[in-house]
C-alpha cells in the first residue's frame, strides 16, 4: 500500500502539516511484539489461518471455523481453529492494557467516550478505489470483508464465520455470520459479496487495485478487462454460504482478501448516490458520521456483528487544525465553545504521531512526557524508484550508479537522528518469520559510480538527460529528504537534479498511468498483509500494476511464480530470499529506510496500539476515567 504526506488544504484554518515522514501505509502496538509464523508443515484436518494468509495444511482441506452462538472459535487437542476473545465490558469498567501473560487491571470508563487525533485528508473513501494508506486509514474503520487480520497479526474470520479450503488449495468455501449486518441493519448475504467483487472487478469502476488483489479469482482479470460479464470464481451457494475459486494454489489468497478491495458494499446504497461514499453504509466497527475538510467523524456502530464491540462514541481525526500536534497534545487544542464538533473547550488531543523535530523531547528522560512515548517498527520501506523505461535509468549502470553515489546511511542518520533504521534490502527486517540477513546492499562509493557512469551507454556524467526527482508535497515546496537526496547527487557526481512536487491524489494519478511519467521518484510501501510476496511480487513483477518503475527481469518472474505456488513454506521463503538480492543487484530501487512508528499517547488511553499494517484497531479502545 503506497504511502506518502498526505495533502493539506486551507479552509479558513492553518493547515495542519499530518505527517511522520515519508514512511510508509501512510499511512499501517505500541510495544507489543509479534507473535507470528509462515505455516507449520504438520498437516491436520482443522487448522489456524496463518499470518502468510495460507494453511498449515500442504495436503489436505483447511477448515476454520467458530461456534455460531458464541462467536468463538473451538480450540481442541487435535485440530486448532482462531479464536476471537470477547473483550466488550459494562458501561463501567474495562480491562487497562496490559503486556505478556499479566492480569490486566479493571478500570473506571470516563463518561466522555470521544478520541481525538490528528488525520490526514484521503483522496477516496471508496474501498474498492482505495490504494494507499491515508485513505485506508478510515476505510479499514468503516468497511469490513470475509476475513481480518487482529492486532496480533492473526487472520481472523470477520463476516465469515468459518472457510474451508479444497484439497487442492483452489476452492475456498465461506460460512457467514447469521447475524452479520451493514450499519442500518440490513443483513449481509452472499449475493452481497459476489456484487461487490464483480462492482470492483467492473471496468467502470476504474478500481486500480483490483488486478492485484482480486485477480488470483477465475474470471476477475476477463471482467477487468471487458471479456465477462461477471466473475465466474465467485458463486453464490445459499444466502449464507459463498465459494471462490482460484487460478492456482496460492499460501497468500486468504491474506489478499483482508485488503479492501475485497471489501463487502451494500448495493442500494452505492447505486443510490453518486457521491454513495460520504454517507455509506458499511458494516464496520465505525461509521462515517461527517466527512469534512477540517475533520472526519467516526461514530460506533451499534450493530457490529462480532466482538470486540466499539467502546468509543466517537473517533475524531482533526485534519486542518489551527494549533500544531505537539502543542494540542500538551496544551489542548483552543476549541470554542460551542464548537460544531460538541467537544469541550479544554480538549486535547489524545495521541499524535511524533515527528522528528519532537523526537528529542518526547523521548528525554527528565521529561514527563516520555512516560508516554511509545515507539515500534512497522512493515514499510521508504524508497528512490526508477522507471526503467526512461532514460538514463533503461541503463542497468546508471542505477547502480545512483545506488552507489547516494550517502544515504549519513543522509538517513543526520536528517533522522537515528530514528529510523537505514534500509538494506526490500522487505523489512521485521517481516514476521522471514529474514535474510546475507543480502548485499549497495556502499557508498561514489568513485565507483563515476566508473560505472563511464561504461555505461553514456560514457559520462556530461551526456545523462536532464533528471527529476518527483515527490508528493504541499506547493512547491519539496520535502527535505528530497532536498537530501538533490544535495547528495550534486556533490557525489556534480549532477544538477530538479525536483518535481505533487499533490498525493495527483502523484497516486500519474504513478497509477499505464505508463508513468515519472523519471524518478520518491516513495514508501506500507505491508498490505505480512508476507515477502506483498513486496517482491507485487511490486516487481513484469505483469504486476504495482510495478510503477517497469521494472522487469524474466528469471526473476519465474522464480516468482513458482514461489507463489510453492505450498512449503521454507521453499517459498527461500525463493523470495533469491528474488530479493536479485532486484538489488539490477538496481531496481534504491532503499532508504524502514518505518518505525513514534507515537505518544495519553495515560488514560485504554488498549490503543499502532499495528506494523493498517487494520481497524479502535474497537479495541476505551477512555479510562481522567
Amino acid at each position: 500500500m503506497l504511502k506518502s504526506v498526505p495533502r493539506r488544504r486551507q479552509r479558513n484554518l492553518l493547515l495542519f502539516f499530518i505527517v511522520l515522514l515519508l514512511s510508509f501505509s501512510l499511512a499501517c502496538g505500541l510495544t507489543q511484539g509479534l507473535n507470528l509464523n509462515f505455516g507449520n508443515d504438520e498437516p491436520t484436518p482443522t487448522v489456524e489461518a496463518d499470518s502468510s494468509g495460507g494453511s498449515s495444511d500442504e495436503d489436505s482441506s483447511a477448515t476454520i471455523t467458530e461456534e455460531s452462538d458464541s462467536d468463538k472459535a473451538s480450540s481442541e487437542e487435535s485440530s486448532k481453529s482462531t479464536e476471537e476473545t470477547d473483550t466488550t465490558e459494562s458501561d463501567e469498567t474495562t480491562e487497562a492494557s496490559g503486556s505478556g501473560d499479566e492480569p490486566a487491571n479493571q478500570v473506571k470508563l470516563d463518561e466522555n467516550q470521544v478520541f481525538v487525533l490528528p488525520g490526514g485528508d484521503p483522496p477516496t473513501l471508496d474501498p474498492h478505489l482505495s490504494g494507499d494508506a491515508t485513505s485506508a486509514e478510515y476505510v479499514v474503520e468503516i468497511y469490513s470483508g470475509l476475513v481480518a487480520y487482529d492486532l496480533d497479526l492473526n487472520l481472523i474470520p470477520d463476516v465469515a464465520q468459518s472457510y474451508e479450503v479444497s484439497d487442492d488449495g483452489l476452492v475456498y468455501t465461506f460460512k457467514l455470520r447469521e447475524n452479520a449486518v451493514f450499519h442500518n441493519g440490513k443483513p449481509i448475504r452472499a449475493e452481497d459479496f459476489k456484487w461487490s467483487f464483480e462492482r470492483a472487478c467492473d471496468p467502470a469502476t476504474q478500481s486500480h487495485p483490483a488486478n492485484t488483489y482480486l485477480g488470483d479469482i477465475i474470471g476477475c482479470r476477463a471482467k477487468l478487462q471487458g471479456e465477462a460479464n461477471e466473475v465466474a470464481g465467485v458463486e453464490v451457494i445459499d444466502d449464507l454460504t459463498l465459494q471462490l475459486t482460484i487460478d492456482s494454489p496460492k499460501g497468500f489468497f486468504l491474506a489478499k482478501m483482508t485488503y479492501p478491495t475485497a471489501y463487502v458494499l451494500d448495493r442500494e446504497n452505492v447505486e443510490s448516490n453518486p457521491n454513495w461514499f460520504l454517507k455509506p453504509n458499511g458494516s464496520g466497527p465505525f461509521m462515517l458520521e461527517e466527512f469534512d475538510r477540517g475533520f472526519i467523524v467516526l461514530a460506533k456502530n451499534d450493530n457490529f456483528y462480532r466482538d470486540p464491540k466499539p467502546i468509543l462514541d466517537r473517533v475524531i481525526y482533526l485534519v486542518n487544525a489551527p494549533i500544531n500536534a505537539m502543542t494540542g497534545y500538551e496544551e489542548g487544542l483552543s476549541l470554542p465553545t460551542p464548537n460544531e464538533l460538541g467537544l469541550p473547550a479544554n480538549t486535547v488531543y489524545d495521541t499524535i504521531p511524533v515527528g522528528i523535530g519532537n523526537l528529542e523531547k518526547a523521548t528525554d528522560p527528565q521529561n514527563p512526557l516520555s512516560k508516554e512515548f511509545v515507539s515500534v517498527a512497522d512493515l514499510n520501506v521508504s524508497y528512490i524508484g526508477f522507471n526503467v523505461n526512461k532514460p538514463p535509468f533503461d541503463d542497468p549502470k546508471i542505477r547502480q550508479a545512483f545506488n552507489l553515489a547516494l550517502d544515504k546511511r549519513r543522509m538517513i542518520r543526520v536528517m533522522f537522528q537515528g530514528a529510523f533504521p537505514v534500509a538494506n534490502g526490500i522487505v523489512p527486517p521485521t517481516m514476521p518469520g522471514y529474514q535474510n540477513p546475507d543480502l548485499s546492499d549497495y556502499e557508498f562509493d561514489p568513485e565507483q559510480a563515476l566508473a560505472l557512469i563511464e561504461e555505461s551507454s553514456y560514457g559520462d556524467v556530461s551526456e545523462l538527460p536532464d533528471i527529476v526527482l518527483s515527490v508528493s508535497g504541499v506547493g512547491d515546496q519539496p520535502p527535505q529528504i528530497a532536498e537530501a537526496i538533490k544535495e547528495s547527487y550534486e556533490n557525489t557526481l556534480g549532477l544538477q537534479i530538479d525536483i518535481q512536487v505533487d499533490s498525493w491524489p495527483e502523484f497516486l494519478e500519474s504513478l497509477n498511468q499505464p505508463e508513468p511519467p515519472y523519471q524518478m521518484y520518491q516513495l514508501g510501501w506500507i505491508a498490505d498483509y505480512p508476507d515477502p510476496q506483498d513486496f517482491l511480487e507485487i511490486l516487481f513483477h513484469t505483469e504486476s500494476a504495482q510495478n510503477h518503475g517497469g521494472y522487469s527481469n524474466p528469471a526473476v518472474d519465474a522464480l516468482l511464480d513458482q514461489a507463489r505456488g510453492t505450498r512449503d513454506v521454507e521453499e517459498r521463503l527461500a525463493l523470495y530470499q533469491q528474488v530479493e538480492q536479485m532486484i538489488l543487484d539490477d538496481a531496481a530501487w534504491i532503499p532508504l529506510y524502514f518505518g518505525v512508528e513514534n507515537w505518544l499517547v495519553k495515560p488514560y488511553v485504554q488498549g490503543f496500539q499502532i499495528p506494523p499494517i493498517i487494520i481497524p484497531k479502535f474497537q479495541y479502545v476505551s477512555i479510562a476515567e481522567h
